[in-house]
């Protein structure tokens, strides 16, 4: 099943986005499970947020592989949706 995590970041909270990216990159590498990956920028280029799709076999691994994510860890999130995702086109 594919699994949609919409992230969004704290405000001002780009300097934990950078410190903890290496990681959460690292984290993304090993687990295997991310088929798409990438920040949400404001008008000036800045990342204020998450989008991952995972590919999961039920709805609570993709629930736990969101709180184990380096980024989650360091609090970087104001808010994360987690939905179930159907991939319709791409």
């Amino acid at each position: 099943m594919r699994v949609a995590l919409i992230c969004t970041d704290k405000v001002d909270a780009l300097p934990i986005r950078v410190a903890n990216r290496a990681a959460h990159l690292a984290y993304i590498a090993a687990t295997g499970v991310v088929e798409l990956a990438g920040p949400f920028l404001d008008e000036a280029g800045q990342m204020t947020g998450s989008l991952i799709v995972l590919n999961v076999g039920t709805l609570a691994e993709a629930k736990d592989w969101a709180a184990a994510d380096p980024y989650a860890k360091a609090g970087l999130f104001a808010k994360v949706t987690i939905s179930e995702w159907k991939k319709v086109v791409g």
